[in-house]
């Protein structure tokens, strides 16, 4: 009998347990939390930040399953990593989350909505002028099946896009820049920047005071990848010197974000708890369910992590 293992660094395997089962009652669905006895060995693992307790267990199973999309939180373990394929999320609803997200932030700021809150906590009548679309270019950084459908979302409201991505590629319709040699330019044009990069040691850090301060005065970011890739304390500094006209957070590099910080307070800056694209746990299950039953033929799937990329 098939076994699988499932662990969450916050032990809530409830529903990752009920759902399984449903999808696999051919298999043995094996829930654990640290500090339990260590089961049985198992061919699968369903994980979603272990611990080294946990990675301890998988040396044996023919595939780690993560239960998201972001691997920062299991490659941070290096070498004490299973050689197991270690294998994401791809997509399973979030991408149309995502989309959703980003769109928001992106129409939100066109149309000078903050502005207009401000006008109506003043009680004050202020027609604005009417942005202009055909200069408002959106960025995106980040070029896998989430940011492309971010990408889809933004043509079909009529905004130009650019993206940038590590190696170079091309989409129809879409600026595109590549490598750090073509980042300032590709932040130079850019009004918007809506950022959904993996959080690697290049990426870590890459936003810090000198680089935001090639986008254009009066930008706007949204984050929906990883907190760590902005320095906080110099995106806050361009907020309050009007060089950052804004930002809408939904990742921070502490989580939760700590009740006294600075961007709970500052009105130009929107945070929201990590909601931006959330697992639905019955899709990644199915996306889990095909998976195995193709590694079981021998077959190969796609989503699997590149540990020299980070990704």
């Amino acid at each position: 009998m098939m076994r699988i293992l499932v662990y969450r660094g916050d032990g809530r395997i409830e529903q990752w347990l009920d759902e399984l089962g449903q999808a696999l009652p051919q298999a043995a669905i094996v829930g654990w939390k640290d500090g339990e006895p260590r089961p049985a060995a198992c061919d699968y693992a369903v994980i979603w930040a272990p611990s080294p307790a946990l990675l301890e267990q998988l040396a044996r199973v023919k595939a780690v399953f993560l239960m998201g999309a972001g691997v920062d939180a299991i490659l941070k373990h290096g070498d004490a990593l299973p050689a197991a394929p270690i294998i994401r999320v791809g997509d399973a609803g979030m991408a149309d989350q995502m989309a959703e997200y980003v769109l928001y932030g992106v129409l939100r700021y066109f149309r000078q909505m903050p502005q207009y809150e401000a006008f109506e906590r003043e009680h004050s009548w202020r027609p604005l002028p009417h942005p202009d679309r055909d200069s408002f270019t959106v960025g995106v950084m980040g070029t896998g099946k989430l940011g492309m459908r971010v990408v889809g979302a933004l043509r079909h409201f009529g905004f130009p896009v650019r993206i940038w991505s590590r190696s170079a590629r091309e989409v129809a319709g879409v600026e595109c820049f590549a490598g750090k040699d073509q980042l300032d330019e590709f932040l130079r044009g850019t009004r918007a920047l809506a950022c959904l990069l993996p959080l690697t040691p290049e990426t870590t850090g890459l936003f810090d005071r000198e680089r935001l301060s090639r986008l254009p005065q009066g930008a706007f970011i949204i984050n929906v990848s990883r907190g760590a890739i902005f320095v906080e304390d110099d995106l806050l500094s361009l907020v309050r010197e009007d060089h950052i006209a804004g930002a809408l957070l939904d990742v921070f590099e502490e989580e939760p974000l700590d009740a006294g910080h600075p961007f709970w307070d500052e009105p130009r800056v929107t945070v929201t708890p990590h909601i931006s694209g959330r697992t639905i746990v019955r899709e990644t299950v199915r996306q889990i369910v095909r998976k195995i039953a193709a590694l079981e033929q021998g077959q190969p799937v796609d989503d699997v992590v590149d540990r020299n990329r980070g990704y």
